[in-house]
């Protein structure tokens, strides 16, 4: 009995030492899951910010490209075609700014494929708007399925339950 009058003791300090770094260092763990989460949603904030503005810049180049380009003929002259051919110069560049800034494949490719049509409607090739809608829809899911991974975009249909 005698000795574990005088182990006893040790023994629950020494249990109650390990038990205390234990918590600790799960304590770090917790704390260090919690600053990589934040990390991450911080980073997911920004590429969504940095996306966000390359895409409106996009629509608002690709917007005008297609007001001009489908209009020419009631406008013509050299004036117009100038404006136009500069307007496809500054739509190129915004797709190379989302081509940059974009975290998936598809909208890299979405985002070329509308460029493209209307590049082919400023020289002409496509009289039709609605030959654009196309590419233009694709372009806009690919654009939100890059900012928000895995979150599906509302179809417009206020009585189709999400």
């Amino acid at each position: 009995m005698g000795s574990w009058g005088t182990l006893g003791p040790a023994l629950l300090s020494l249990a109650g030492v390990a038990l205390g770094a234990g918590g600790s260092l799960f304590g770090q763990y917790l704390v260090s899951r919690a600053s990589t989460r934040q990390l991450e949603v911080q980073e997911s904030a920004a590429h969504r910010a940095e996306l966000k503005d390359a895409v409106l810049k996009f629509v608002r180049i690709a917007l005008q490209v297609e007001k001009v380009a489908l209009t020419r003929s009631d406008a013509g002259g050299t004036a117009a075609d100038s404006e136009l051919g500069q307007l496809v110069d500054d739509l190129w560049l915004a797709q190379a700014e989302i081509d940059l800034a974009a975290r998936s494949e598809p909208l890299r490719g979405a985002t070329y494929r509308y460029a493209f049509r209307l590049a082919e409607a400023a020289r002409g090739e496509i009289a039709d708007a609605s030959a654009l809608r196309g590419p233009q829809v694709q372009f806009m899911d690919a654009a939100y399925g890059d900012m928000w991974p895995g979150q599906r975009r509302a179809d417009g249909d206020p009585t189709t339950p999400q």
